[in-house]
């Protein structure tokens, strides 16, 4: 199953670091948060990634075409015009970057990447956000329910989508946020059967809105919901705290043990 990454934004509640790169290159331990999202998946199985881009998509781009100099040691003979690399490890990865435009909405980026999609299911997250769910269940959530999409609910005082989820677990409403909310919210990670794409109408569709808010109303969103740790990264001072947690050896997002 391939994983779509939304990774083309603008960033600018994090224009501190995000006008130097976009904001999923700006890193933890040393490591984007894009890599750390796809460690992430990489370890329920899912190695196939497409990665929705625009501002300063060179970034991600060139980060991909020199991994091993980004990763691994390299002994260079500069008078063959050889480079040796040292301690490879080689992750499992399958990755497709799509330039969805600079200023295209969440919704117009997942309508631009339908030819990479096969017609098939895909998993869909922020390029911002990390969290300890449990991808297979999730995936066996949305697979039980036959409903179009499937999203990860988290109860956190965070300004993201708002939801009305029944006993079960069918979403009954959807509404952008406000600052009076801080309850039940998107948290993102989620699960889209093809049908989503009936739901896009151009690259002015903002995802987070009309598109959930008609799946709510037509009963086909269902909220999968999460009651461990999720972060995302929309700030200096939650970027801190990312980082914090990965120095202390307790980021509860790290479950694997190779290298990173």
């Amino acid at each position: 199953m391939k994983v779509v990454i939304l990774a083309g934004g603008l960033g600018t509640r994090i224009s501190e670091e995000s006008h130097l790169k976009p904001k999923p290159m700006i890193e933890i331990g040393g490591r984007p948060i894009l890599w750390h999202i796809m460690k992430y998946y990489s370890e329920f199985g899912f190695h196939d990634f497409v990665i929705c881009l625009g501002y300063k998509q060179y970034v991600v781009k060139e980060f991909f075409a020199d991994y091993f100099l980004h990763t691994s040691d390299v002994t260079f003979d500069l008078a063959n015009n050889q480079m040796e690399v040292h301690n490879n490890y080689s992750e499992p990865w399958k990755v497709t970057l799509v330039d969805t435009g600079l200023n295209t909405m969440t919704g117009g980026r997942i309508k631009r990447i339908r030819p990479y999609t096969g017609g098939e299911p895909f998993m869909l997250t922020y390029g911002d956000g990390v969290c300890d769910v449990d991808l297979h269940a999730l995936l066996r959530f949305h697979e039980s329910h036959g409903k179009t999409a499937t999203i990860t609910t988290v109860n956190i005082a965070q300004l993201k989508g708002v939801l009305d989820v029944g006993s079960d677990g069918r979403v009954k409403s959807f509404r952008e946020k406000n600052e009076a909310d801080a309850s039940l919210v998107n948290g993102g990670f989620m699960v889209m059967n093809p049908e989503i794409f009936r739901y896009l109408k151009d690259d002015n569709t903002v995802f987070e809105r009309e598109p959930m808010e008609q799946l709510a109303a037509e009963g086909q969103l269902m909220g999968y919901h999460h009651q461990g740790f999720w972060q995302c990264m929309d700030t200096q001072r939650e970027m801190k705290k990312l980082e914090e947690l990965w120095q202390s050896g307790k980021a509860p997002w790290k479950i694997w043990k190779n290298q990173g």
